[in-house]
This record gives structure tokens, sequence and C-alpha cells, in this order.
């Protein structure tokens, strides 16, 4: 039997497009999103009042890259951009009702694709998966 392919950076990108294309395709079926749009909307949701800003930093993305994507959004109607109190170039963002039902929409694809990995990947593995891809996230060398 050959020995299993150890060029780790290889790997985590093939696996992330390949979920990723899984869960964009169920995600799109669902509730009418990409998991990008679903992670900023999430984000927006647990931080009403978020700027751009915070947002690409939350996302781990360029800002141009996040206004592009909170256009899309506004566009949509899911989430609405208001003037920052305090700083005269800066928006905040909420999430709309529409934003909200999309993610409510999403849910029970999120919660099957999570039971399908755990599945995959058995009980600890998906945990222990979870936490050293949280870690890999933090990482700064």
């Amino acid at each position: 039997m050959p020995e299993p392919d150890q060029r780790l950076f290889f790997l985590l990108q093939r696996a992330a497009h390949q979920l990723r294309t899984v869960a964009d395709r169920r995600c799109v079926a669902a509730a009418g999103i990409t998991t990008a749009q679903l992670g900023a909307l999430f984000a927006v949701r647990e931080r009403p009042g978020i700027t751009q800003q915070q947002l690409a930093a939350t996302l781990g993305l360029r800002e141009s890259a996040v206004t592009a994507l909170v256009g899309r959004l506004t566009a949509a109607g899911l989430i609405a951009k208001d003037p920052h109190p305090s700083e005269y170039r800066a928006v905040v963002l909420e999430l709309t009702p529409d934003g909200a039902a999309a993610l409510r929409a999403a849910r029970p694809e999120i919660e099957r694709f999570n039971a399908e990995m755990r599945e995959l990947l058995g009980e600890d593995g998906f945990t222990g998966t979870a936490a050293a891809l949280d870690r890999l996230a933090r990482w700064r060398p």
C-alpha cells in the first residue's frame, strides 16, 4: 500500500476546494448564497454595526474583496449599510430581515454538511480536525 501523501499545504488546498465546491452548491440551492456570503452574514449577525474593515479582518480577506462582497450582499438586500456614527468615510453593516432568512434557510445544509463530515471523520476526527484547523487559521509565524 502506498504511503499517504504528506504534502500538507497541497492536501489542505485540495480539501478546501472540494469542500467549498460542495458547500457552495448546497448553500446556493438552499438559500441563494455562497459560503463566502454565508460567512459574511454570520459575521454581521454576530457583530451588528461591524465596519467593512473589521469584516475584512474577521474573514481574513483583503478590503477590496470585502467591498465587492458587501456590494453583492447589499444589492441582494441581505445587509444594509449605514453611515458610521463617528468615522466620516466608514459605514456600518447590519443584517436585514432577508439576510436573517437566508441564514435560517442555510442552517439545515450546514447541519447536514457537518453530519456528513462527522460520519466521514468520526466524532473524534471531526473534533480534532476542527481544533487543528482553528489553530492553523490563527497561526502567525
